[in-house]
């Protein structure tokens, strides 16, 4: 097929993009940054998703399009996140609807679903929450229900997948952000340590993906439909987070606060910022609070079910290849 994958230049997006080349694809990816070192093959178009030309172009001949890209982060004017997450999305879709893209797979995440109390075993029958805490999750939600909207509409088909937590080797996000926070003295635990929470593994999240397209381009009955993927099996935060920082070298979190000061100092921070006009995230959010104190993880029953998913890198292989690729990265 000749396929689009928008967030081309970051974690997700970039390791989709090679896994369909792999797969012999003709592969595009797309994204705000520079090209991130892709291989020789897939080319790589820098576009801003809220471009609506731009975006109509990028889709012009394609078979099918991994729309990955994102505005993700837990601080930020929301207007920007509403710009790339809604009206981003808008503009892929339209861009589907106008050269007759026949697949659109897009990722969407857990938090869509989530108010700030605890999910165990969620499946997707969940409502989208009745609240949100910063803008991300609110806008990604937004977005979900237009993909849902446009599924069927000009012989388009839509999934829509929920990863949660991705992580692994060349994660730019999770990990660095766990392991220089601990090194700083700044991480704290909130809650009391024993909350359980889904990750996926980057190559996990890929095959997903990649069960998705296969999925759609067997007919299953999959369009218009939403999956939660992840590990298969969720951990205890804190053990995972003190397990990495040991493999690491780093010291365990041992400084801790309960859940109700969590938030409170995260009510306060934000109104400082928002007072003083700060765009530095505030060290502590609501949101923040709420997702290191409250268990969040989700039955993947239906994906292995309806997409034939199974997780490929188990926990333990996973944490193994991401120590030594942590251990191996040039001193900063």
């Amino acid at each position: 097929m000749n396929i689009l994958v928008t967030g081309g230049s970051g974690f997700l997006g970039g390791h989709i993009a090679r896994r369909l080349h792999a797969l012999g694809h003709t592969v595009a990816a797309l994204g705000r940054r520079d090209n991130p070192g892709l291989p020789e093959g897939i080319d790589f178009l820098q576009v801003d998703l809220a471009d609506r030309k731009a975006m109509a172009d990028a889709c012009r001949g394609r078979d099918a399009v991994f729309h990955s890209g994102a505005l993700t982060g837990i601080w930020g004017a929301r207007d920007t996140f509403y710009r790339t997450n809604v009206e981003g999305t808008e503009n892929v879709i339209a861009g589907c609807l106008e050269h007759g893209v026949s697949k659109l797979i897009h990722t969407s995440s857990p938090s869509v679903v989530y108010d700030g109390i605890d999910i165990e075993n969620g499946n997707e029958d969940l409502p989208y929450a009745r609240r949100y805490l910063c803008d991300y999750p609110k806008t990604k939600a937004l977005a979900e229900q237009r993909v849902l909207e446009a599924n069927g509409q000009h012989g388009l088909s839509t999934v829509i997948l929920r990863p949660h937590l991705i992580w692994g080797p060349g994660d730019p996000h999770l990990v660095p952000r766990i392991i220089e926070r601990a090194r700083q003295g700044k991480l704290v635990r909130v809650g009391e340590g024993k909350n359980q929470v889904d990750i996926i593994y980057i190559d996990n999240a890929v095959e997903g993906h990649v069960k998705a397209l296969e999925a759609l381009s067997a007919a299953k009955p999959v369009a218009g439909r939403v999956y939660f993927l992840s590990d298969g099996e969720p951990v205890v935060l804190w053990d995972w987070i003190n397990e990495l920082l040991q493999a690491v070298g780093v010291r365990s979190v041992e400084r801790s606060i309960s859940y109700r000061n969590g938030k409170r100092l995260g009510a306060l921070l934000e109104s400082v910022h928002r007072l003083f006009g700060l765009k530095a995230e505030p060290r502590m959010t609501r949101f923040l609070a709420s997702q290191l104190a409250t268990s969040h993880y989700f039955d993947i029953s239906r994906a292995r079910r309806e997409l034939n998913y199974e997780p490929v890198v188990s926990p333990v292989e996973g944490m193994e290849r991401l120590v030594t690729w942590w251990k191996a990265r040039p001193l900063r």
